[in-house]
């Protein structure tokens, strides 16, 4: 084994992870399409009114942590790749790279083209979503709704933040089972481009 397998082992990797772990996971959320408010006919009616709300606020918080998911694992990943292709930044300890910043310079190293079907793009998103999602409000919710505000749009009826009334737009940040999936395919295809072995593979989710 040498440094041209890690593409291939990476990709396979992100993938067990995706098949086995985080569809699992998205298929045992429940997302309901279309959240009533207002005064109701009956207790029973109000109970399920409450409990979609609930279903549609945990799945938002379960397609959030599956992105944190993948984003650890793929930042490990290239770490571990830069390192091998001699990819090192002036005045930083190998590790406490900037990670965009790094993950530019790794991908001319190995000749990734991350501007073909905007790869550097979703990738850029799924690290934002992952530090909103562990870090709440800061500079990365302000990047976010730079990069990605249709993430903030959306109707009442499809999501509502439960927790007291406040200003944290983090909290309002809507994430969907298909984002996960773009991003777990953005991973894949990262690594498909890295391959200079034959026979590169790409995903065929995302």
């Amino acid at each position: 084994m040498n440094q041209k397998d890690l593409p291939r082992i990476f990709q396979c990797n992100i993938d067990r992870l995706y098949q086995r772990l985080v569809v699992p996971g998205l298929e045992a959320l429940t997302i309901r399409g279309d959240l009533q408010f207002g005064e109701t006919t009956s207790f029973e009616v109000f109970a399920d009114n409450a409990i979609a709300q609930v279903d549609n606020y945990m799945a938002n918080e379960g397609a959030k942590a599956c992105s944190l998911i993948l984003a650890a694992l793929f930042e490990r990943q290239v770490r571990f790749w830069g390192r091998s292709l001699g990819v090192f930044m002036e005045g930083k300890r190998p590790g406490s790279e900037p990670f965009r910043e790094y993950l530019a310079l790794c991908a001319e190293a190995g000749l990734v083209d991350l501007e073909e079907g905007a790869l550097g793009r979703i990738l850029v998103e799924l690290f934002l979503v992952a530090n909103v999602y562990r870090h709440g409000d800061g500079s990365s919710v302000k990047q976010l709704r730079a990069h990605a505000p249709e993430m903030w749009s959306y109707e009442r009826t499809r999501y509502v933040d439960l927790l007291p009334p406040n200003p944290d737009e983090s909290e309002k940040l809507l994430v969907r089972p298909h984002d996960v999936t773009r991003y777990a395919g953005a991973c894949g295809r990262f690594w498909g481009r890295a391959d200079r072995l034959p026979f590169a593979n790409m995903p065929p989710y995302g």
